[in-house]
């Protein structure tokens, strides 16, 4: 029998989303302490009540509340909106999904500004969508005649991250506006909210096609527990809850946002501290000539990296391999590709997207004020020809 007849087309032929690996493994690659720059987490971990709150739960046993009661009940008080407005998933990447889901038929398409989150790209293909994708200007902002110039009777949502990752800028009100009056569904990702203090959740109830999604994954600290939210229209919400798996949000997750937001003086102060780190770094990476870092509103920064030969100063040793990685020849890679190896052997791991887009690009995360040390230490070796 060959499987491979029944398994759909679109799907067999998709790309994988390329994710970021852990700890224990990127621990295997570089010997002594990783610096792990990678995957936009937040270095100061959770809240200790989270800790806790998981060691003092008692029924693990039980399924949890297919319903989210308690959890939305809490974060109609941290959101201000009420918890009919409110969905809970997996992480915002469920969200994304069940979104999708919800508005797909197949061939429908999905207008993607690029570049973006790759969950985007990646559901439209899992749910047998077509992308449509509008590239951002030459400083990343949208291209708002061309999402509207891109749109056909087949489209029929709208992702706009905002702060964009991994290009750190916001989008505009007026923006949002615009999109959501083509009648599409639009759908803002503020995952990095928290980081931005912007956004386009107060115009929820004004519209009935556009959803705001956020995510503890960041601000919070539980990346690994897979907590995300969302702020919908009543009508999308109710839908939402009817298609979502019985018991998507784990007793674990459940119980870590509840203790999250009874510590929310702690949480602010390490957002606070991460802001503050975003902003050294990029003063530091400033000062590096074959770098341009990219303003963010977010928990990291875009650097382009455009090596030239006579924008790097070389010490005797070495500097044969530095010109040739200045001059992008090094194993025949980008620059920006050769740097983020490198740094790789050094135990610093920072993100680089193999994509015609971002080719000559790299994100990295803020993480405490040792590892920008650590981080800027290298790049100046590079930058010598010391690495």
């Amino acid at each position: 029998m060959d499987i491979k007849k029944l398994i759909r087309p679109e799907l067999a032929a998709m790309r994988s989303y390329t994710p970021i690996e852990p700890v224990e493994i990127l621990g295997q690659r570089a010997e002594g302490r990783i610096v792990k720059l990678d995957g936009n987490e937040n270095p100061y971990g959770c809240s200790p009540k989270v800790c806790q709150a998981l060691a003092d739960y008692p029924y693990y046993h039980i399924y949890p509340d297919p319903e989210q009661r308690k959890l939305r009940q809490t974060l109609e008080k941290y959101t201000g909106f009420d918890q009919k407005n409110i969905v809970c998933g997996s992480g915002s990447d469920e969200l994304i999904d069940l979104v999708l889901r919800l508005f797909l038929q197949p061939g429908d398409e999905v207008i993607n500004c690029s570049p973006s989150f790759g969950m985007y790209p990646f559901s439209t293909a899992a749910c047998g969508g077509k992308l449509v994708d509008v590239p951002r200007d030459k400083d990343f902002a949208i291209d708002i005649a061309g999402v509207k110039k891109a749109l056909s009777e087949k489209a029929k949502v709208i992702f706009i991250a905002s702060p964009n990752n991994p290009t750190g800028n916001l989008v505009t009100e007026q923006e949002v506006t615009e999109l959501v009056n083509t009648g599409s569904i639009v759908v803002v990702d503020e995952a990095y909210f928290e980081f931005s203090g912007v956004t386009m959740a107060n115009l929820v109830l004004d519209y009935s096609n556009l959803i705001v999604l956020r995510t503890f994954s960041k601000w919070a600290g539980l990346a690994g527990l897979r907590i995300g939210y969302g702020i919908f229209p009543v009508e999308i919400a109710s839908h939402l809850m009817k298609i979502k798996q019985p018991y998507n949000v784990s007793a674990a997750a459940q119980a870590a946002v509840l203790a999250s937001l009874a510590d929310m003086d702690y949480l602010r102060s390490n957002v606070a501290k991460i802001v503050a780190e975003r902003e050294r770094l990029f003063s530091e990476l400033k000062e590096l000539k074959w770098l341009t870092p990219y303003p963010s509103r977010a928990n990291f920064i875009l650097c382009s990296v455009h090596c030239r030969a006579d924008s790097l100063h070389y010490h005797s040793e070495g500097a044969e391999q530095a010109k040739k990685l200045a001059q992008g020849k090094l194993s025949g890679v980008s620059p920006a590709r050769e740097i983020w190896q490198r740094l790789q052997k050094r135990g610093i791991f920072i993100r680089y997207f193999d994509s015609a887009q971002l080719r000559d690009y790299l994100r990295i995360s803020v993480g405490k004020p040792e590892d920008t040390e650590a981080l800027i230490g290298a790049l100046r070796e590079i930058e010598s020809g010391g690495i």
